[in-house]
């Protein structure tokens, strides 16, 4: 054991670094910077256009990088693909607008359309198939049902969002969405029409993405904490902490992580009920659970007015955290035990015996066809006079 002075400190595990998981580290600290120094007047108006561009930018990726091949061939699959969808975009929703049933002074209206908002969200992509591969799933189907799900969520989230939250608010308040000719515009242009780009320009620019993955990952990630900053700029100058108070917080991250042991324990059942093999249980919980951050936060900028983002994707970031950690350690626990080890003494000492014998009746049998060969190659020359050893 190595022994360090009293005045140094231990160095921290390597394991214990690998777990960490740094972009949630660093979304919490761009939080913790626009607490500090948030974007005001004129700075803010420039960061809000900078992340509304960096949203274009992000579902021009997607659509770049997502193969429509691997989305549409999840419909073969589909007793696999089509409980994921149910639980993904019909009860996650029903479960989304239970909880704007409770009293508003027990949540308030921001956060239950926040959770709403959640609840309508299309699977992550990163995540499930990390965690379906760390369980030893169905990776290949886990794959194919997260880009279908991303598919179906640039159309559907957006139309589901606007269509529940202003049904669930009261009137124009904040707790409604107004469906408008403009909203359904500003939709189209930012989520819709460079998703759609990308998917056309795929076939000449996916080789070079490949190619870059780091550049695009600092572009997809980057985005989303420029566009986590300036929600919650918006949110500090508004007074977003003020409006959530420590108990209503803890509230919300255990309605969250209620959210994410009934669709889990829901997803597992529907998987056993319907006799699915092992690796697409592993599928159907980790894809029918986890929602995409990654696809929440730039959709918020675009459906939310720019003083209610910070709060409405209060419920995003919580549900985010958890699912990482309670699907982090699922899918250690759901590892299949490695191989038992061979007992030493046991086959590996029987093992000889059989070579031997083949090895004995191989050298038996060449030495007997060789005898026979100059058996007759001596007849066949003596015939002709000749021994085998006068042959030239």
């Amino acid at each position: 054991m190595p022994h360090h002075s009293p005045g140094t400190t231990a160095p921290v595990p390597r394991g214990l670094l690998r777990r960490v998981d740094w972009y949630i580290v660093a979304l919490f600290c761009v939080i913790g910077l626009a607490a500090v120094a948030p974007a005001d007047g004129a700075a803010a108006e420039g960061v809000s256009l900078t992340a509304r561009l960096a949203v274009g930018l992000l579902f021009f990726l997607y659509g770049a990088r997502l193969s429509p091949r691997a989305a549409l061939d999840g419909v073969r699959h589909w007793r696999l693909h089509l409980p994921v969808l149910a639980l993904t975009f019909l009860v996650f929703p029903a479960a989304g607008l239970a909880v704007g049933l409770l009293p508003e002074n027990v949540l308030g209206s921001e956060l239950a359309a926040g959770v709403l908002f959640l609840t309508v969200l299309p699977s992550t992509v990163q995540s499930a198939i990390a965690f379906t591969s760390m369980a030893r799933g169905n990776v290949a189907a886990a794959i194919c049902s997260a880009s279908f799900s991303t598919v179906l969520g640039v159309v559907l989230t957006p139309l589901l969002a606007v269509t529940l939250i202003s049904h669930t608010g009261s009137g124009p308040g904040p707790g409604a969405l107004a469906i408008t000719p403009d909203r359904i515009v500003d939709i189209a242009l930012q989520l819709l029409a460079p998703f759609l780009a990308g998917q056309a320009l795929r076939r000449w620019i996916a080789d070079w993405l490949s190619r870059h993955r780091a550049l695009t990952t600092l572009c997809d990630r980057g985005s989303i904490l420029l566009v986590v900053y300036s929600a919650f700029s918006h949110g500090m100058t508004t007074g977003i902490w003020h409006r959530v108070p420590p108990p209503r917080l803890l509230l919300l991250a255990a309605i969250c992580l209620a959210l994410l042991g009934l669709v889990l324990f829901l997803a597992d059942g529907t998987a056993r009920l319907i006799r699915l093999p092992r690796a697409d249980r592993v599928t159907a919980v980790f894809c029918g659970s986890n929602k995409s951050l990654a696809s929440g936060l730039p959709m918020a900028t675009v459906l939310f007015p720019p003083d209610r983002i910070g709060i409405t994707v209060l419920p995003l970031m919580l549900y985010h955290t958890l699912q990482l950690v309670l699907c982090a350690y699922l899918a250690r626990r759901w590892q299949p035990p490695p191989p038992a080890a061979t007992a030493p003494g046991t086959a590996t000492s029987a093992a000889p015996a059989p070579a031997t014998t083949t090895t004995t009746t191989t050298t038996t049998t060449t030495t007997v066809a060789g005898k026979a060969h100059e058996e007759t190659s001596t007849k066949r020359n003596g015939r002709r006079g000749l021994a085998p050893s006068d042959r030239p």
